[in-house]
């Protein structure tokens, strides 16, 4: 043990003397060939945010009251960071913002009211459970299922506070399947399958790429779900040291390479790993190398999640049948088969 902490202490210094970063360096890979570059896929999202006020409080909204997010400021930094992860593919634009003056109708008839969700959030206590919001009463009030049938928008973003009952994203549409929540495929009249993002303003952007990452880790588990043998590129992508020693490749969204549990993003621990190789898919020519946390932000989970997204294949091109761009499964769910 004593050996090894030796050499981390002897790999950080060497790391610093070359002038180690904390922001990721690969992060953009630098230009794609023209043959090669996959299409930019355009998305119009439709947000609705709960915004609901105070008449008490001299009208003051829950953010404001609160000091958390600005959701404006969540949603610029939000497109722009998955613009730039997914190498210029994911090029998302608001095509309506509604902000709403109440709080959300869960899914048994209750709702909160400003008084008594203030004392809950001042006591952390006495949050109504269960917690989940009526996702069909807001598919229906914001007649969301024909504005996708016209093709007005591509996915939803909603954004709320704390205990709002949101899934981080949940698919509806025909054969819908599991996306990090139930699918909602009771809806024998919508034309194609699309996301419901749910996003709480208490916190940042970092959250946001987390509830993405999820949403393409379920994703991609779909694509690949016949292929049980080890070539599955889907399972090699997520290994890491502790499951497969020597072996590490880009981990998943909550484990980095060296993670030995759920968010140890900040592992100093340097492994061996063949994360590299990904950026040149479908190749994955190159040989491994040791990485630490400081390859992928330091700790930081928006660092660590824009690293974790710029190693996914985005290249024109099939492999085994299956798209070498796999944004196009992750940002368009009718792609999945």
């Amino acid at each position: 043990m004593q050996i090894l902490k030796s050499f981390q202490k002897i790999w950080g210094n060497f790391r610093d003397l070359l002038g180690g970063e904390k922001i990721p360096k690969d992060i953009v890979k630098p230009g794609i060939p023209t043959e090669k570059r996959a299409e930019i896929i355009d998305l119009k999202a439709l947000v609705i945010v709960f915004q609901p006020a105070d008449p008490d409080d001299y009208g003051r909204r829950l953010t404001d009251i609160l000091g958390w997010q600005d959701v404006d400021v969540l949603i610029t930094k939000y497109m722009e960071d998955l613009k730039k992860c997914s190498h210029g593919i994911a090029n998302y634009q608001v095509v309506e913002r509604i902000e709403v003056d109440e709080f959300p109708l869960k899914q048994d008839g209750f709702r909160y009211e400003m008084k008594g969700y203030r004392h809950s959030m001042q006591s952390r206590t006495g949050f109504h459970q269960p917690d989940q919001v009526d996702y069909e009463r807001l598919i229906d009030q914001f007649n969301i299922i024909e504005r996708i049938n016209r093709n007005e928008m591509d996915e939803v973003w909603l954004f709320g506070f704390p205990y709002a009952g949101f899934y981080e994203s949940r698919m509806v549409g025909p054969s819908s399947f599991f996306c990090n929540a139930p699918p909602l495929d009771i809806y024998a009249h919508c034309l194609r399958r699309f996301v419901i993002m749910g996003f709480n303003y208490e916190r940042g952007v970092g959250e946001m790429l987390e509830s993405m990452g999820h949403r393409a880790e379920f994703t991609m588990s779909q694509v690949f779900k016949n292929d049980h043998s080890e070539a599955n590129l889907w399972r090699q992508f997520c290994r890491i040291e502790r499951t497969h020693p020597g072996r590490s490749q880009v981990g998943t969204v909550h484990f980095a390479p060296n993670s030995r549990h759920d968010y140890d993003w900040g592992n100093s621990q340097p492994v061996f790993s063949f994360s590299d190789t990904w950026l040149n898919f479908p190749g994955l020519v190159g040989e491994k190398r040791w990485m630490d946390c400081r390859d992928w932000g330091s700790g930081d989970i928006r660092l660590h999640h824009l690293w974790w997204f710029n190693h996914f294949p985005h290249f024109h091109g099939l492999t085994n049948g299956i798209s070498d761009n796999w944004w196009e499964y992750i940002l368009v769910p009718d792609r999945v088969r």
